[in-house]
């Protein structure tokens, strides 16, 4: 039976960690729609992704984000896990190395800085790879995954990468740059990746991360 999502937050009060959540799901970022924000929105989101492309572990990625954009008091990310389960398909089997019979645990997790949730992951992992206190953890606790097993020395090899949202306006490069500023609304869903985690030169774990609209810090719209 699949854990108690509530269970996750021992530093972290059940309400508080809902008005998060529904926080996060409801407000949307608005942005300057002048071409020179919109150049600052593609470049932090252009450089976000380098810096997932370029290190294994996704959260230290994400802290250092949160501390250097100061998306939040303290640079400290948690896992909200969510209730629910999602079996694991012939894709996932497949890139994990597992057959029919062996166990396959899924954690989904909103991947939160302060009261910014800046990620979304789906993470299938195969437990008997992982010691008793790791599986421990990852059932009780916030503590992110990346984090939890950190003593495996895992490498991250990523099967895709994409941008989801494009500030710059469409055929920006064959018109004048436009002259009325107002503002940009944007999505919810702005990277997402693909990656499978190896120790060992063994596969345990395949993510699929969602980066959300709140990894762009504020800015005043006029």
């Amino acid at each position: 039976m699949r854990p108690d999502f509530r269970r996750g937050l021992p530093a972290l009060s059940l309400a508080a960690g809902l008005t998060l959540i529904a926080g996060a799901a409801h407000a949307q970022t608005i942005w300057p729609g002048d071409f020179t924000s919109r150049l600052e929105a593609l470049a932090l989101l252009q450089s976000l992704n380098a810096d997932l492309l370029s290190h294994d572990s996704a959260t230290a990625t994400l802290t250092r984000w949160c501390g250097d954009h100061h998306l939040a008091p303290e640079a400290k990310i948690i896992a909200l896990q969510e209730p629910g389960d999602a079996p694991a398909d012939a894709v996932v089997l497949q890139a994990l190395k597992a057959g029919p019979q062996t166990p396959v645990r899924h954690r989904r997790v909103k991947l939160a800085c302060g009261d910014r949730v800046l990620s979304e992951a789906d993470n299938w992992y195969l437990p008997g790879r992982l010691t008793p206190e790791m599986n421990r953890t990852l059932d009780a606790t916030t503590t992110p995954f990346g984090a939890v097993v950190r003593a495996l020395n895992f490498q991250r090899r990523t099967l895709s990468a994409s941008l989801l949202f494009d500030p710059l306006p469409a055929g920006w490069d064959l018109s004048p740059p436009p002259t009325s500023a107002g503002a940009v609304t944007v999505p919810h869903q702005v990277i997402q990746h693909r990656a499978i985690l190896t120790a060992a030169g063994e596969p345990f774990s395949y993510v699929i991360e969602t980066y959300t609209d709140k990894v762009l810090p504020d800015r005043p719209v006029r």
